[in-house]
C-alpha cells in the first residue's frame, strides 16, 4: 500500500482549488483578474503552480504572442510580486517543498522550478518557470524591459496593504498590457481588499474563493486604565506591559502557539524583555531580522512558541501551530513633512481590515483565538482600510519611476489614488536639484542611471558622487548603510555604526549590510578602479555621503546646543554629536505638536565639505528688511547655506527701490500705524475720508489700501517715521478744481456754538460728533448739517463735569421734550450752573450763576 504524500494532500486541501476554472476564464478572455482569497486558502502558493502547469488543477492560462497561437512549447513564466522579503523568500520555499524539490521548512532552499529574487539575494535557474520577487525587484525589471520578455502571467500578491511599489507596478503592467504585450496576463490578489476598485482599474472580474478557515473567538481586552495615544513612534509603555500580560493570559488560556502583532522592533524588543520567564521560545520577527530567523517562523518548534511580529507576518504563509492572535491595534505607516524635507514612520490604530487579516493567522489550522488590546466600543471607529501609501509617502522615487517611464506627471498612470500634487511638486523639486530629471520634468541619463540602482533617488545621488570623491567602496559602504536605518544600540554617529558593522560578523543587519554594499559596489559605473582619493577616513566618508544625500540637512550649531538645518528647521541632536559646529543629519524626524526635529542619526562635517555637498543652497544675495528695533528698513551683504547664515556685513548705500520695497511690505503687513501721524494729520485724514465716503469724487479715498496704491508718490527714505502725513495728505486734495478750499465748509474742524466756544468735530465715527455742554447751546435750534447740508451733526450733550447725558441730532425735538428730564437730573447736582425752564430762549453761557 502506497504511503499518502504531505505535498499532495495539502495541494489537495487547499479551498483556492474550487476558484480556478473561473479565474482561468476570467484570464482566457480578459486576460486580467482580481483574486479574492481568505488567508490560509493557497492564493499565494498554488494559483502560480497551477497557472505555470506545474501541478494539476485548471488548465494554464494561455499566453498569446502579439499576432500569434497559444505557444505550447514551454511551460508558463509566472511572476509573483509580494510587498516583502520575508513573504518572498517563504513563498517560494513552501512551493518548492509542495513541488518535492526540497527537504521542507527551514532547509528548503529554491532554485530549480521555483525561485526568488530580493535585493541582494536571488535563487533561480534556468529551470525556473515560477519566481517571486519584491515589488521593488518586479520595478526594477520593467524599467530595464518593460515587455518581461519570457513572462506570461504576473501575481500582484497582497495588494490590499496599498505599498506604492505595488501600485506603481500594477499602473506599469496595465500600459504595457495596452501599448506592448496585450497577450501579458495580470492577477490582482489578495485577501482583504477594494475588489471593487480594483476590478475597475484592471476592466477585470472579481474571482472569490470560499475559505475554510475555522472559526476564531473575538476576546476583547482593552487596558485596565486607558492609556494615551500613540504619539509619533512612542508607545506608551503601560500599553507594552498591558500586551505582554495578554500574552500571558493567551498562554495559560489557549492552546497552541501565539502570534502577537507590534508596530515596531522597538516594541517587539521591550515586549520580549517582558516575557523572560514564560515556558514558551519566545521569536522577533520583523523586516530586520535575519532571513534564518525569519524563516525559522515557519518551521514547527518543540516547545510552545510565542512570535512577537511587525506587519510582516500579517499578509505571509501560515505560520504553523499558532491557534491564538494577540493584537496590540497598532500600526506604522510613513509621514512626510514636505515643506521640512523630514520622512518618518509614524505609529496609528490599525485599520480594520489589518485587524481582520491578523485575527485570521489564529484559524489558519483549526479553530483559534484572537485578543484584541482595545475596547469593542472602539473599534468601529478605526479606518476600513489602511491609508494608501501613495498619499502619506515620500514620493521621490515614484516621481523618478514616473519620469523614467515618460510620464512625468504620473497623469497617465492607472492608480487607484492619484499622487496628491503638492508631494510631487516637493518630489521634482528634488529630483531637479540632483540632476535627475531637466527642467520639463524628464528623466536625465543620470537619473536613468539612478533609477536603475534600486536606491532612493537621494542615495543614488550620494552613492554616484560619492564614489567619484572617495573611491566606490567607501561611497557604497555608506550608503549601504543609510538604505536600512541601522539598530540604535549601535549609536547616534554614521561613522562609529560603521565601524560597529564592519567588526560584526554575524548580525542579520551586518550581513545585510555587507550584501547590499558589495551589489552598489559593482552597481557604480567603473567600480572596478575605485577610484577618488582614497586617504579619506571612516569620519570624513560617513559626512560627506550623508551631506550628498540630505543636503537640505546639512545643520549648524546655533545659540542654546541647537542646530539649524539648511531647510530652516531647527534639530535636536544626540549628545555625543552636539560639539561639532556642523552636522550632516542622516535620520531625524519631527514629533507631531514639537517646536524642533529630532536627530537620531548624524554625521560630523565641516564647513567646506557642508558647502561642497549641498552647493544648490549656496547663495550670496543683498537682504534688505524691517529691523523691528531701529524701525527701520536695514540692508545687509549676506551668504547662506539654505537657512544657515554664513557670513553678514551691512550695506551703506542699499538699492533705493529694494528699500522702498520692503518698506511697503512692512507697511502692508504691519498697517499705516508705523508712519508718524501728528494730530493736524489725524484730523484731516478723518475730514477728507468722511467726505470722500459722503460726496465721492473729487475727494480722495485715504484708506490703508488707497494710500499704499500710491505709495510710490510718497514713500522716501528708510524709515516709517521720516514721512510727512500732513502734507502726504495735503498734496492729495482736489486743488485743482478748486474743492480744497471748501474743506472747511463741507467738513469744518471746529463748529462755533452759541456760547461762542469753537468746539473741534469729531469725524472717527460713522456720523460726525460734536460734544458740547448743554448750557452752550442754550437759544440753539439747530445744529449745522455737513457735506452739503447731507449729513447732520450728532450733537452730544454734557453735563458741566463733562459727561455725556444725552444725544441728538434734533435740538429742537431736545430743547421740547428731552430737556426736562436732563433738567431735573442736573439741577440738583449742579445748582451753580444754570438750568432756565426754556432753553430755547436762555442765554448760552460757558459760566457758572456766580461768573455770570
Amino acid at each position: 500500500m502506497t504511503a499518502p504524500n504531505p505535498r499532495t494532500e495539502a495541494l489537495d486541501r487547499l479551498p483556492v482549488r474550487s476558484a480556478l476554472p473561473a479565474l482561468r476564464a476570467a484570464l482566457d478572455t480578459a486576460g486580467t483578474a482580481v483574486l479574492c482569497a481568505p488567508p490560509g486558502t493557497g492564493k499565494t502558493t498554488l494559483v502560480p503552480l497551477v497557472l505555470a502547469g506545474l501541478v494539476p488543477g485548471a488548465p494554464a492560462a494561455e499566453s498569446r504572442p502579439r499576432g500569434g497561437a497559444p505557444r505550447e512549447d514551454r511551460p508558463r513564466r509566472v511572476l509573483v510580486a509580494e510587498p516583502r522579503r520575508i513573504a518572498a523568500r517563504a513563498a517560494a520555499r513552501r512551493m518548492a517543498w509542495l513541488l518535492g524539490e526540497g527537504t521542507g521548512g527551514a532547509a528548503e532552499e529554491p532554485g530549480h522550478r521555483v525561485g526568488y529574487t530580493v535585493r541582494g539575494e536571488r535563487r533561480v535557474g534556468r529551470q525556473t518557470v515560477v519566481e517571486v520577487v519584491t515589488t521593488g525587484v518586479l520595478l526594477q525589471r520593467l524599467q530595464r524591459d518593460p515587455e518581461l520578455p519570457g513572462v506570461d502571467v504576473v501575481i500582484l500578491d497582497e495588494c490590499h496593504e496599498r505599498h506604492l511599489d505595488a501600485d506603481t507596478a500594477a499602473a506599469f503592467l496595465l500600459d504595457v498590457r495596452a501599448t506592448l504585450r496585450p497577450g501579458l496576463h495580470l492577477v490582482a490578489a489578495s485577501a482583504t481588499t477594494d475588489a471593487a476598485g480594483w476590478a475597475r482599474l484592471l476592466d477585470a472580474s472579481v474571482v472569490e474563493a470560499e475559505g475554510v478557515s475555522h472559526p476564531v473567538e473575538v476576546v476583547w481586552a482593552p487596558p485596565p486604565v486607558p492609556v494615551p495615544p500613540p504619539h509619533g513612534t512612542r508607545v506608551d509603555r503601560a500599553l507594552l506591559a498591558h500586551v505582554a500580560a495578554t500574552v500571558r493570559r493567551a498562554l495559560a488560556e489557549r492552546g497552541g502557539d501565539v502570534l502577537c502583532f507590534l508596530p515596531g522592533v522597538g516594541e517587539i524588543a521591550a515586549v520580549a524583555g517582558l516575557l523572560g520567564e514564560v515556558d514558551a521560545d519566545v521569536l522577533q520577527v520583523h523586516g530586520r531580522a535575519g532571513a534564518r530567523a525569519q524563516d525559522a517562523v515557519f518551521t514547527p518548534g518543540e516547545r510552545r512558541r510565542v512570535v512577537l511580529a511587525t506587519a510582516v507576518a500579517e499578509s505571509s504563509l501560515t505560520v504553523p501551530g499558532v491557534r491564538t492572535v494577540v493584537d496590540c491595534g497598532l500600526a506604522r505607516e510613513p509621514r512626510t513633512d514636505h515643506a521640512r524635507g523630514l520622512s518618518a514612520l509614524t505609529t496609528v490604530y490599525a485599520s480594520r481590515a489589518a485587524a481582520r487579516q491578523r485575527a485570521g493567522r489564529a484559524g489558519r489550522e483549526a479553530p483559534g483565538t484572537v485578543y484584541r488590546c482595545w475596547a469593542e466600543a472602539q473599534d468601529a471607529r478605526r479606518p476600513r482600510f489602511p491609508t494608501p501609501e501613495i498619499a502619506v509617502a515620500d514620493l521621490g522615487a515614484f516621481a523618478l519611476q514616473a519620469a523614467c517611464w515618460g510620464d512625468p506627471e504620473a497623469a497617465g498612470l492607472a492608480l487607484l489614488d492619484p499622487p496628491p500634487a503638492g508631494a510631487m511638486a516637493a518630489a521634482r523639486e528634488v529630483l531637479t536639484a540632483i540632476g535627475a530629471v531637466d527642467a520639463a520634468g524628464r528623466a536625465t541619463a543620470r537619473g536613468t542611471a539612478m533609477a536603475r540602482l534600486g536606491l532612493h533617488p537621494r542615495l543614488a545621488r550620494a552613492l554616484l558622487d560619492g564614489a567619484r570623491l572617495v573611491g566606490a567602496r567607501a561611497a557604497a559602504e555608506v550608503v549601504a548603510l543609510l538604505s536600512e536605518e541601522p539598530p540604535r544600540e549601535l549609536g547616534a554617529d554614521v561613522a562609529g555604526v560603521l565601524r560597529a558593522v564592519r567588526r560584526e560578523r554575524h548580525s542579520p543587519y551586518a550581513g545585510r549590510w555587507r550584501r547590499e554594499t558589495e551589489r552598489l559596489c559593482r552597481a557604480v559605473p567603473g567600480s572596478g578602479k575605485d577610484g577618488g582619493p582614497q586617504e579619506a577616513g571612516p569620519q570624513e566618508v560617513a559626512g560627506l555621503v550623508v551631506a550628498l544625500a540630505h543636503p537640505e540637512r546639512v545643520a549648524a550649531r546655533q545659540g542654546g546646543g541647537t542646530y539649524l538645518m539648511a531647510s530652516g528647521t531647527r534639530a535636536e541632536v544626540p549628545a555625543t554629536a552636539a560639539g561639532s559646529p556642523w552636522l550632516a543629519v542622516a535620520v531625524a524626524d519631527r514629533p507631531a505638536g514639537a517646536a524642533t526635529a529630532r536627530a537620531r542619526l548624524v554625521a560630523p562635517v565641516d564647513a567646506e565639505t557642508a558647502r561642497q555637498a549641498a552647493a544648490a543652497l549656496y547663495r550670496e544675495d543683498e537682504e534688505v528688511a524691517w529691523d523691528p528695533a531701529r524701525r527701520r528698513v536695514t540692508a545687509r551683504r549676506v551668504t547662506r547655506l539654505g537657512a544657515v547664515e554664513l557670513d553678514a556685513r551691512q550695506v551703506a548705500d542699499p538699492d533705493p527701490a529694494r528699500v522702498r520695497a520692503a518698506l511697503l511690505d512692512v507697511l502692508r503687513t504691519q498697517g499705516l500705524g508705523l508712519l508718524r501721524w501728528s494730530p493736524g494729520a489725524v484730523s484731516l485724514r478723518r475730514r477728507v475720508a468722511f467726505l470722500h465716503r459722503e460726496l465721492g469724487e473729487p475727494w480722495p479715498d485715504v484708506g490703508d489700501a488707497a494710500l499704499l496704491a500710491r505709495a510710490d508718490t510718497w514713500l522716501t527714505g528708510a524709515r516709517p517715521g521720516d514721512v510727512d502725513t500732513l502734507a502726504l495728505l495735503r498734496g492729495l486734495l482736489p486743488w485743482a478744481g478748486g474743492e480744497a478750499a471748501r474743506l472747511e465748509e463741507l467738513a469744518p474742524e471746529r463748529v462755533e456754538v452759541p456760547s461762542g466756544s469753537r468746539v473741534r468735530v469729531d469725524y472717527s465715527a460713522e456720523q460726525p460728533v460734536l460734544a458740547v455742554r448743554v448750557q452752550e447751546l442754550f437759544g440753539w435750534a439747530r445744529a449745522p448739517r455737513l457735506a452739503d447740508g447731507r449729513v447732520p451733526l450728532l450733537v452730544h450733550l454734557l453735563s458741566p463735569a463733562g459727561r455725556p447725558v444725552a444725544v441728538t441730532a434734533d435740538l429742537a425735538s431736545f430743547w421740547a421734550d428731552g430737556y426736562r428730564a436732563v433738567r431735573a437730573e442736573l439741577r440738583g447736582r449742579y445748582p451753580r450752573h444754570p438750568w432756565p425752564e426754556d432753553p430755547a430762549t436762555a442765554q448760552p453761557t460757558r459760566r457758572t450763576n456766580r461768573r455770570r
